[in-house]
């Protein structure tokens, strides 16, 4: 198996905290995390596309949204549970959904975030 690759924006308050979570909980060291808001980062797609949404590369696939987070889950042992649900298309699409909602407030949550 692979490592599981993930893109974020270092930029934004929500995604530092959320990653410094995940490292936390990443004791294998599974992941390899590529801070996209650095200058010089290796980007497989356009810059601005890892931006707006979270990426994964999972097994030489490039992942976005959901299913990014998904993979995600898988590599961490706590969270394998919720990313193994994730593989059932309902589930993945629900949760693609609630991705879709949480991405129209993020620039609220991200300007409360930054108060904090």
């Amino acid at each position: 198996m692979q490592r599981l690759t993930i893109w974020f924006d270092g930029g934004c308050p929500l995604c530092r905290r959320e990653i410094a979570l995940i490292r936390r909980l990443d004791r294998g060291r599974a992941i390899d995390f590529i801070d996209v808001a650095e200058a010089g980062a290796a980007c497989p797609i356009d810059r601005a596309a890892l931006l707006a949404r979270f990426h994964a590369r999972e097994d030489g696939r490039m992942l976005s949204g959901a299913a990014a987070f998904a993979a995600m889950w898988r590599a961490v042992p706590l969270l394998r549970p919720l990313g193994l649900a994730a593989r059932h298309p309902a589930v993945l699409a629900a949760l693609e959904w609630l991705y879709g909602r949480f991405l129209a407030i993020r620039p609220f949550l991200q300007r409360v975030a930054r108060r904090l």
